[in-house]
């Protein structure tokens, strides 16, 4: 059995430890869904101030919800269409300070102000995002996004996208 302990410290510190768990949480396990629910359970355990962390993933030319922790969320979001969908077509990690300042934002949760969205991709092949929602403005910051990018690349080494 796994055990996590909450995590303190600064971000640096904090996302070292942070992945270092999820490293040892998917250690021999290739399941995207056994892993992907885990990885969205640790992150909503283990971040402060936020509401929602889980995955959207690419199927049928769209985004379609995955695993997660939180509210019950959209469940498909077109390409190129709010944070997620602009996150997956440019692939690339979008920080957002104020979700209301976003052009076409997709409010699921009215109580998020705040995201940050990491693309998926195994290779060239786009296989998601992670996504997590915070219910205060200004909750993420580039070291989210570093510490987040690291994460997502774990998650790749331990799932095999073959089988997705």
């Amino acid at each position: 059995m796994f055990e996590t302990t909450k995590i303190s410290g600064d971000k640096v510190a904090f996302y070292q430890e942070l992945n270092s768990q999820l490293d040892h949480l998917l250690e021999g396990e290739p399941d995207w869904i056994a892993n992907l629910a885990n990885a969205a359970s640790l992150l909503y355990l283990q971040l402060e101030t936020i509401n929602w962390s889980g995955f959207y993933l690419y199927r049928e030319e769209q985004l379609i919800l995955g695993p997660f922790m939180g509210k019950p969320a959209c469940v498909r979001i077109p390409l190129g269409k709010g944070v997620c969908g602009t996150s997956a077509t440019n692939r690339e990690t979008i920080v957002v300070p104020d979700v209301h300042a976003f052009p076409g934002h997709i409010a699921c949760d009215a109580a998020s102000r705040s995201e940050i969205v990491v693309p998926i991709l195994d290779g060239d092949r786009l296989i998601g995002v992670l996504d997590i929602d915070a219910p205060v403005a200004e909750r993420f910051d580039d070291e989210d996004r570093k510490g987040l990018e690291t994460f997502v690349s774990i998650l790749n080494k331990h799932v095999d996208w073959s089988k997705f």
